[in-house]
């Protein structure tokens, strides 16, 4: 009617609190607020009223038809009202309003969990989806269309979406059940009026097929978590249904329509309103559907799925069976599951104890009704009251018990396969086995109380009861006697592990008993199912949970009556590894070897097992003391009084003295040992300086050693620290024979830079060679040279180190001479030529120069002193002479072409790059480029105006590889040097002056004369051609009697009105000739060089300043040479032999105060 009333739920009657009036017509509907401060009732007069938790009305707004439905948003206290032309939209933030047509009557509503979502039933058949705002994001048709109006929609209240089972893809081809998961926020489910129930995401896609009801729907609600779903409607009772529509049963039947519905939240209680007037309140329970088998357990989950738990592994696997699941049992790869209509037996798809896939074995389709359901290998039992019932898997009945009382409880003791045994325990208190194979019931015993619960032994000789009364009776079951029994128990369960332990449940504690020992004790809620080793199966309200229970109590019960085997047993099902080691312990000092070593091994403790093995070996070796083994034991553990003890009382007093001495302890140590042989006293002394050593005290620790001999020990503590003072009195006392503590007092001395004393030392021990090696080592090089001028057989041994060290500070003349005198000719050579080498790589050209030099005269040196070696060393000389020039040479070309400056005239630069052009016909030596002194010579070419040499330089570049930095310079100046003539400058023309030809400046002889085949002599400096020719000697003219033929000149003038005449008297009739001069005569034409060779006469005739001699040491020759042009002032170096204008040379000696080419220094005597 007009009035709305509010009622206070009761379980027993249903209070009115107060009629609330507003409305002026029928109340069609009221919604509560989420958060439960207001709600809303909607009415026939088209009016919405918003009332307070206080029952007081605070806001009312009309439609323009009547009320049909109303709904609050989840999130805020937004309101939609829905009428049958329109829906409203409000909410306390908004003034107004706000109303939005629709095309068909709404017939329900509902809201997403997130409120972002409205959803419209409506009359037509259709679903519309709105936001907020009142938009339509998604329409949803039904097919049956407004012939199926839609009556009731609820959106799932749960987080994680439905499951829905594909039969298309549901079951491999094992059988195996699977389903699939859709993970959806929100899910809708939409009754309508052709009897049908369908689910859709908010998408509109729907999920799953449609459900048949066979009943129009009024009503649908969800309960809180999603899990079921309660509807009502013309049938007359409320039904229960899974997320997915599965129906599970009936809540309660009424005598007329159930019009709406509703799930309190968070509870199991139900409220329905029937047409006729009716509010019926029910309370639903959910019985546990479980079974267990050893650590798989597998139960009812959702009231049609089944879920096997490994409690180990914790794997877990879920069966979809689509029905009611009524009842479950499980025995080792078997598991059945009762439904309305049929009984599935599965099976583990393979023999892995891991394993979880289950298949499809076999189908019973037929109705059972049972209390208790027990699966075996090949049959299944079916337990009604009093009768027991044994089935194949074929439905075939094969075996029929009838028990004298109702059964209280069954369970499956195992067996062979098809012979499996029965544990049944009746209300009479009967416990009976059954074979599945033999009809008849053997009793074992029967008690005057009830029985609640039953378990066996593992070996079947001890039986565990807990009665009516919640007591634990434990039976032999051979004698039928009472060993034991322990009040509140409502469940129990034998230990497989161990055939003396068991565990019952009640009043909240877990009691764990072994053998005979008192109960220990801990706080577990739930019954205990399993007893697996360590792990307890506790089953607490829905879930079943394996609980690691230590077992220390029960092993500390067998530790204190000396039990060690049986305390083993114990631990090994599980315990700390604390108790590991007091097992380990307490079974070593009772000296039961073997089960301390297990126990040590658990732990692992290496130490205590190597005292094992060592206490079994002397076993074997025929030891039996059993207080020496305990002593042992006992120093082991920290017991050294005791161990001291029983090592005296057994008569090993080393053993005692040893372990006072290794734990540092010499206090007990010498009141031990009182008054002992010396000997003993000593070792201790010297233990007792190791120990000192060891806790960084040396001083004392060195003192030790020293008072108990030991000398090397003290030295070394010493030598460490640097004690010089300590260690030379020691060294000073030792007696020369004890020649390894003076050496190695001398090392120390050497290492801390004390040479006098280690010189001390070795000349007391007579040991030269290290005195000279000390000598060496400290570069004390005078010392050592004494010492070699008395002693030549260390010759090398200071020689070579000597040599070494001088070339590493850059001393290489001296070095040289070191390893001649040593005889390491071979090595002064390899070391001038890697550093030779290195400077090459380092573009150190004038060094590099100036070592070939040195090397070529170290050759010179030993083909002097070897004459097997004479041939190759001469030729090696000739070849660093060679390469000695050609890099000093380069050496301008390269400070031209790398620095932006150059101190050298364009006139000495291309004298310079002409004669290194001249001797690059063949490969250039390593680190002399073609390129550059290709370009220098073009360079200087094009501008002392000498462009036939510059174009032909540039032509011989074109062949190269140019670096890029040159590329485009010498592309323009390649250019600009085709418009010069084709010619060279007269004054760069060269001379000959022998036979006074003028030589092209590109020579095809290189540095010869094209005529006369005379080598030229060039200015070590600026390359010019020196007016010398190179003479040879008769050949029974010795150098001594050239030079003093030489040194003997008579000149003669005679002077006319024409030329001047300068004679030597050499015995002919005509002055007018000069003998050399006629010497340098040769036939035209020929291509052979034809040398100048002199006799004593033309030797007579020269003049001592016109004569230059490279007066070469042995084996070579001296060279002679006469200038032509006695105006022309040239030096020559005594050292290196090279040519300069004198005047170059005093300038270049003045810059670098030697020589350039071989740096001699000026004040080194000739």
């Amino acid at each position: 009617n007009e009035s709305m009333k509010t009622w206070k739920p009761n379980i027993t009657d249903g209070t009115l609190i107060q009629p609330l009036k507003g409305h002026k017509d029928t109340v069609y509907c009221v919604a509560y607020a989420k958060d439960g401060k207001r709600f809303a009732s909607g009415s026939a007069d088209k009016s919405i009223i918003i009332w307070t938790s206080k029952l007081e009305g605070i806001l009312k707004y009309t439609h323009n038809d009547s009320i049909q439905c109303v709904a609050y948003n989840p999130v805020t206290h937004q309101l939609a009202s829905c009428s049958s032309g329109d829906f409203g939209l409000w909410s306390p933030e908004q003034k107004s309003v706000s109303k939005h047509k629709v095309s068909s009557k709404i017939t329900c509503c509902g809201w997403t969990n997130d409120g972002q979502y409205l959803a419209l039933g409506m009359m037509n058949g259709v679903v519309s989806i709105r936001n907020k705002n009142g938009e339509e994001k998604v329409k949803i048709e039904r097919p049956g269309g407004s012939s199926s109006p839609i009556w009731s929609i609820a959106w799932n209240p749960s987080k994680t979406g439905l499951m829905f089972f594909n039969e298309s893809r549901g079951m491999c081809h094992t059988g195996l059940c699977v389903c699939f998961r859709d993970e959806h926020n929100d899910i809708l489910a939409v009754a309508d009026w052709g009897q049908r129930l369908s689910f859709y995401q908010l998408s509109g896609k729907q999920m799953g097929k449609d459900r048949q009801l066979n009943f129009d729907p009024c009503c649908v609600s969800f309960f809180s978590k999603g899990e079921y779903i309660v509807m009502g409607g013309s049938d007359k009772q409320a039904s229960l249904y899974t997320k997915d529509g599965v129906r599970l049963g009936t809540i309660g039947e009424q005598s007329s329509w159930v019009w709406t519905c509703r799930v309190k939240p968070d509870s199991n209680y139900v409220v329905l309103g029937c047409q006729d007037g009716t509010i019926a309140f029910f309370q639903l329970i959910f019985s546990t559907v479980h079974g267990l088998y050893k650590d798989r357990y597998a139960y009812r989950d959702s009231m049609t799925d089944v879920i096997v738990q490994h409690l180990i592994t914790e794997q877990k696997v879920r069966i979809k069976c689509r029905e009611l699941v009524k009842k479950i049992a499980i025995y080792r790869s078997r598991l059945a599951i009762q439904l309305p209509e049929k009984i599935l037996i599965y099976e583990l798809h393979s023999d892995d104890s891991s394993d979880m896939h289950y298949r499809v074995k076999e189908k019973i389709c037929k109705r059972f009704e049972c209390n208790l359901l027990v699966v075996c290998s090949q049959h299944i039992i079916l337990c009604q009251e009093k009768r027991l019932q044994c089935l194949s898997f074929t439905a075939v009945r094969e075996k029929e018990w009838l028990m004298e009382s109702l059964i209280r409880y069954i369970k499956v003791i195992g067996g062979p396969s098809g012979r499996e045994g029965l544990l049944v325990g009746l209300k009479n208190g009967a416990i009976l086995k059954i074979f599945v194979d033999n009809p008849f019931a053997i009793t074992l015993l029967k008690q005057n109380t009830s029985v609640r619960c039953l378990d066996m032994s593992t070996s079947r000789s001890k039986l565990a009861v807990v009665d009516e009364h919640n007591t634990c009776l434990v039976y032999d079951i051979n004698t039928k006697e009472l060993l034991f029994q322990e009040p509140n128990a409502n469940s129990v369960a034998w230990n497989t592990q161990c055939e003396d332990m068991l565990c019952f449940s009640g009043s909240g504690y877990l009691n764990i008993k072994a053998s005979n020992f008192p109960v220990h004790q801990q706080k577990l809620q739930g019954f205990v199912v399993g007893y697996n080793g360590s792990k307890i199966f506790c089953l607490h309200v829905y879930s079943m949970a394996a609980v690691e229970v230590p077992q220390s109590a029960p092993m500390y019960q067998y530790l204190e009556r000396r039990m060690f085997q049986e305390a083993y047993q114990i631990a090994c099902l599980g315990v700390t590894d604390n108790d590991w080691k007091d097992l380990a312990t307490e079974a070593l000092e009772g000296l039961d070897f073997h089960t301390a070593k297990k126990a040590f091994i658990r732990v692992r403790d290496l130490r205590y097992l190597e005292l094992i093995n060592s206490i079994e070996e002397r076993k074997k070796r025929g030891e039996s003391n059993n207080q020496l083994f305990l002593a042992d034991v006992y120093a082991y553990q920290g017991k050294f009084h005791e161990a001291a003890k029983l090592y005296r009382k057994t008569g090993h007093d080393s053993r005692a003295l040893s372990m006072y001495t290794d734990l540092r302890m010499f206090e007990y140590a010498k009141d031990f040992l009182g008054s002992a042989d010396p000997k003993d006293t000593k070792l201790l002394m010297k233990k007792q300086a190791d120990w000192a050593k060891n806790s960084k005290e040396p001083r004392a620790a060195a003192d030790m050693y020293l008072t108990a001999g030991e000398h090397m020990k003290a030295i070394e503590i010493i030598g460490e620290h640097g004690w010089m003072d300590m260690l030379i009195d020691l060294a000073r006392k030792l007696d020369k024979a004890e020649r390894e503590p003076l050496s190695r007092c001398a090392v120390f001395f050497k290492k801390f830079n004390h040479h006098g004393y280690a010189a001390e030392i070795y000349n007391k021990m007579g040991d030269l060679k290290a005195l000279v090696q000390l000598h060496v080592d400290a570069r004390h090089w005078d010392e050592a040279f004494s010492l070699v001028e008395k002693h030549s057989q260390f010759r090398d041994d200071v020689y070579v180190p000597y040599a070494q060290w001088l070339a590493e500070h850059d001393r290489f003349e001296e070095a040289q001479r070191a390893f001649h005198k040593a005889g390491r000719q071979a090595e002064a050579v390899r070391v001038l030529e890697q550093l030779t080498h290195n400077a090459v790589v380092e573009s150190r050209f004038n060094d590099a120069s100036y070592y070939y030099w040195m090397l070529s005269m170290q050759c010179l040196d030993i083909a002097r002193d070897n004459t097997e070696k004479k041939e190759e060393m001469l030729k090696k000389f000739h070849s660093f002479q060679h390469l000695a020039e050609l890099y000093h040479v380069y050496h301008s070309v390269h400070r031209y072409m790398s620095e932006p400056f150059s101190s050298n005239m364009p006139e000495i630069l291309f004298n310079i790059s002409r004669f290194l052009f001249h001797n690059l016909t063949r490969d250039a030596p390593m680190g002399i480029s073609k390129v550059d002194t290709l370009y220098a010579l073009a360079k200087q070419s094009k501008l002392l105006g000498a462009y036939k040499v510059a174009r032909h330089a540039f032509e011989k570049l074109q062949g190269l590889k140019i670096p890029s930095r040159y590329q485009d310079s010498m592309e323009l100046s390649c250019l600009t040097v085709r418009s010069k003539p084709y010619r060279d400058s007269e004054d760069l023309i060269p001379m000959c002056y022998r036979c006074s030809t003028n030589n092209p400046l590109l020579n095809n002889q290189g540095n010869s004369c094209i005529n006369c085949r005379q080598p030229f002599i060039y200015s070590a400096s600026s390359y010019e051609v020196l007016p010398l020719v190179e003479f040879y000697l008769e050949d029974d003219i010795s150098d001594e009697e050239a030079v003093s033929l030489i040194d003997l000149e008579v000149p003669r003038v005679q002077t006319n009105s024409k030329s001047q005449c300068l004679r030597m008297d050499d015995g002919t009739e005509d002055p007018e000739d000069d003998p050399f001069t006629a010497k340098l005569s040769f036939e035209q034409g020929g291509r052979a060089f034809v040398p100048v060779l002199v006799n004593r006469a033309v030797l007579r005739s020269m003049s001592r300043r016109d004569v230059l001699i490279k007066r070469w040491p042995r084996p070579l020759s001296w060279q002679y040479y006469r200038s032509l042009l006695p105006d022309v002032s040239i030096t020559m170096c005594p050292s290196c032999f090279q040519m300069f204008h004198s005047e170059d040379y005093e300038l270049l000696v003045l810059q670098h105060n030697c020589c350039p080419y071989c740096r001699r220094p000026i004040d080194e005597p000739s």
